[in-house]
This record gives C-alpha cells, sequence and structure tokens, in this order.
C-alpha cells in the first residue's frame, strides 16, 4: 500500500498531494510537513505510518543552488528526526534534481505514473458493481487484511475522505479513498484483495469515484498508477501526466 500523488496538473497534484500528507500527520504522534524552499518534505518518526508516508516531493526547474539547498534541507528534516528511511519524489522529466540525488547517494526504488483528466465532461458510464460507502473502521480492517501495517490511518479524521468499497459475493473486496483540495480530487489507497482481482471492481471504484467528485463540484481528478493499473485507469478516462521516481537514501546499518 502506497501514499499516492494526485492531480490533473503537476502544480496542483503537488498542493492536493502535501494537503493529503498533513492530513494524514493530524492523527500520526509527532508528524509534521515541513514546506521548505524547493521541497516539501512529510515526516512521521513513529510507526505505522513511519513505513508508509515520509515522502518529499521536490519543485521542478530548480536553479543549481536552489535544488542543493533543496535536497539538503530534506536531508537534514529527516536527520533531524531519526527517519533513515524514506522517498524523495522527483517528476522524469527533472534530470539535474534526478542528478543532484544520485550524486548525494540516493539511488532510485520504484516510479509511478501520474495521471489526471478533467471532470468537466466525464462520459463513463457507471458500472453494474455491487458499490457503496464504507465506514472507518471497516475500512482500517480492510487496510490490515489487504497487508497495511496494524494501526496504518487509525488516527486519522475520517470526515476528511471519502471511501467507497466494492462487494463481491457480499464481501469487501476492494476499495478506495477520495480527498479534495481546492477543487482538485484525488484517488488514493486504490487495493484490491488478490483473490478478487481482474473482475472489475478497480474500475468500478474509480468510475464511481469521478461521478462522485463531479456531485461535489471538483475538477480535475487524478492519481498514481503503478503498471499494472494504467489501462484500467485510462479506461476511465485519465491521461498520462509522466512519471514521478522515487529516490531513496543509502542506509547504513
Amino acid at each position: 500500500l502506497r501514499a499516492i500523488v494526485v492531480s490533473g496538473s503537476s502544480t496542483g497534484g503537488v498542493a492536493t498531494l502535501v494537503a493529503s500528507w498533513e492530513e494524514y500527520t493530524r492523527g500520526s504522534p509527532g508528524a509534521t510537513v515541513m514546506r521548505l524552499n524547493g521541497v516539501s518534505t512529510a515526516v512521521f518518526p513513529i510507526e505505522p505510518e513511519r513505513a508508509v508516508y515520509n515522502n518529499a516531493v521536490l519543485d521542478r526547474g530548480l536553479g543549481p543552488i536552489e535544488r542543493k539547498a533543496a535536497v539538503e534541507a530534506m536531508e537534514a528534516a529527516y536527520r533531524s528526526r531519526g527517519v533513515d528511511r524514506y522517498a524523495a519524489w522527483v517528476h522524469e522529466t527533472d534530470e539535474a534534481t534526478r542528478a543532484e540525488l544520485a550524486r548525494r547517494g540516493h539511488t532510485l526504488d520504484e516510479s509511478t505514473r501520474a495521471m489526471g483528466m478533467s471532470l468537466d465532461d466525464v462520459s463513463i458510464a457507471l458500472p453494474e458493481v455491487e458499490l457503496g460507502p464504507l465506514d472507518w473502521a471497516r475500512y482500517l480492517d480492510y487496510l490490515g487484511i489487504a497487508g497495511a501495517p496494524d494501526g496504518l490511518l487509525s488516527g486519522a479524521d475520517p470526515s476528511a475522505f471519502h471511501l467507497l468499497v466494492a462487494r463481491l459475493d457480499g464481501q469487501d473486496a476492494a476499495t478506495a479513498m477520495a480527498f479534495d483540495h481546492d477543487g482538485d480530487c484525488g484517488v488514493f489507497n486504490m487495493s484490491t484483495l488478490e483473490t478478487a482481482r481482474r473482475r472489475g471492481l478497480g474500475s468500478a471504484l474509480t468510475a464511481r469515484h469521478v461521478h462522485d467528485a463531479v456531485a461535489r463540484g471538483c475538477s480535475p481528478a487524478s492519481l498514481q498508477s503503478t503498471p499494472m493499473a494504467e489501462r484500467i485507469y485510462a479506461a476511465v478516462g485519465f491521461r498520462d501526466l509522466g512519471r514521478f521516481l522515487e529516490y531513496v537514501p543509502q542506509v547504513v546499518d
């Protein structure tokens, strides 16, 4: 399970991403988001959020001095809180920042593809799948079944998010969360139990979130996809916004 970056544009996406991190910090002791020059850094010193949400996103288009300072500020923020494992997010087109991270010993760990869509003209039909809202306690139970660290998001404010569940044979089989920020609907934590995959549940949840976001007055919507799910989201109407590469520091045992 990962934190998902969202947005229809690079500026809106970063704003929504950072706002979602700030929402998570409210339920995680000692957690904070530092908005530094050139980088926004989410610091979660305590488990279980420590294992998932220690992420920083670096601004694009920084000059050499600003770029070096941003990376140093990010490193210092984590070092000051005793966090030695985190991911620095950089857009694939930002070759200079990628080179700066590599020079400082960070290595590419994984990547996901940012995808966004306008909600001004949503044409996809609602699927014929059993969908519905999900209360927070059941969602936390589902996260545990899906393999998330025990207690993840247990301290978060449920009213900040929009939860949906897809059911198969009467059982909760797939979930997805939406988070709105300044009219931008981000889709987070899409997850389907292994036994329920390839049944169209992910597509159904995404389509329903899109329709619900329109009803709430949002536009655009977006998400970040693993390679496996890109085709699903494209079918709903999301378009490619480029990859975010996640660099992690060397950890000395």
